[in-house]
């Protein structure tokens, strides 16, 4: 695409040749900006950094289908961040499995005045996590994601234990 008459000069056309090789990969890339921003397709090594960028719960042990969903899903827990179902949904993504959440809180209304109050007076959280394999480490990395995820002030434990497996016929 040079003008004619630079294309027949030999020193030309090599360094434009060598501008091309240059300028190709970050071509590329501009080319394909949009898709360094989605979970689903970006590269690995991306997505990790995508994560810490997104503000996503993980820690970098995450097998890659699972950090994809913790990043595609970073925005929308922010959202629901304190609350049972965001608690829920980090835990959910974080090993996989569905968590059972306990918690001393309530809500209600009453129409007389000075009525009695919800849930339990001091304000407790416990969340118990059946795994299938349980590892030594799960209890400290469901402890640093239940501290992240839970009300501010409210006071938590956390438990890990093996699920019950049932017999395969």
């Amino acid at each position: 695409m040079l003008p004619a008459v630079f294309a027949d000069d030999d020193l030309a056309l090599r360094f434009v040749g060598g501008l091309d090789d240059v300028l190709a990969p970050i071509l590329n890339v501009l080319d394909c900006l949009d898709t360094y921003f989605d979970p689903a397709l970006t590269p690995a090594d991306f997505a990790q950094w995508l994560g810490s960028w997104v503000g996503a719960e993980t820690d970098g042990t995450e097998a890659e289908p699972m950090l994809r969903a913790a990043v595609a899903a970073a925005a929308r827990l922010h959202r629901v961040r304190g609350t049972r179902q965001g608690l829920s949904e980090a835990v959910r993504l974080a090993f996989g499995v569905e968590p059972d959440i306990s918690e001393s809180g309530g809500a209600d209304w009453n129409a007389r005045p000075l009525g009695p109050f919800p849930g339990a007076p001091r304000p407790h959280l416990h969340v118990t996590l059946r795994l299938p394999e349980p590892r030594p480490g799960d209890i400290h990395r469901l402890d640093a994601l239940v501290a992240a995820a839970r009300p501010a002030h409210m006071p938590y434990t956390v438990e890990v234990t093996a699920a019950e497996r049932t017999p395969e016929r």
